[in-house]
């Protein structure tokens, strides 16, 4: 199917984050006292929103998710954001889509400014219309679902149009499906084996030139 405005998610799926994600999570977990993860525990942080995985997977009290989150970006904004890359052949799919007339945006859990940030710095940023992130405490976009509202909302988009969101995990998949989008799972982020299927993605695809296929 040929699809006239794509979403990216941004960690996993265009840039391969997670070495920069992984230690701001260690950083502010430790902090705090907690116990810091490693290894596939690590790999949970990936993806989620920091409200919900802090709570979920470190087992940070309510009263201190808050200073979790501001210890994290603390360190990602310095250092971590730049402990990044931008996965192979990516630059190439976002000129190739920008030429054949699509609309391309970002919808991230990541900060709206962090996101913008990253792009910038990789040079990405002037092939989307919209780059939608979360806010800064979660209560109003604290969700895939309501971070891709709002990138829907920015691109003001007409009646029969196509869409389709590109991402790595699950909350990308069902985060679409609330909007009764489909989503395109991408293989080399950071999903665990099975997720992608189990969330329901319309379609997996295991290299970027798959990617291309797909979307054009």
């Amino acid at each position: 199917m040929s699809w006239d405005v794509v979403l990216f998610d941004l960690d996993g799926t265009l840039t391969d984050s997670g070495l920069g994600v992984g230690n701001g999570v260690k950083y502010a977990l430790a902090n705090l006292g907690y116990d810091v993860p490693e290894g596939a525990e690590l790999d949970k942080y990936l993806g989620p929103p920091l409200w919900s995985s802090f709570k979920e997977f470190g087992g940070v009290k309510d009263e201190e998710i808050t200073e979790a989150v501001k210890l994290y970006r603390d360190y990602y904004n310095e250092t971590g954001a730049y402990e990044n890359a931008v996965f192979e052949g990516i630059p190439e799919l976002l000129t190739d889509l920008n030429k054949a007339g699509k609309r391309l945006a970002v919808a991230t859990s990541k900060v709206d400014y962090a996101a913008v940030n990253i792009l910038r710095h990789f040079n990405l940023d002037h092939h989307f219309d919209v780059i939608a992130g979360g806010d800064e405490d979660g209560s109003v976009r604290g969700t895939k679902a309501l971070v891709i509202e709002h990138a829907l909302n920015e691109l003001s988009l007409c009646d029969g149009t196509s869409i389709v969101m590109i991402g790595d995990r699950e909350h990308d998949v069902h985060g679409a499906a609330e909007h009764g989008l489909p989503t395109i799972g991408v293989t080399w982020g950071y999903a665990a084996d099975g997720e992608l299927a189990a969330a329901g993605a319309a379609q997996i695809v295991t290299s970027v030139t798959q990617l291309h296929s797909a979307l054009l």
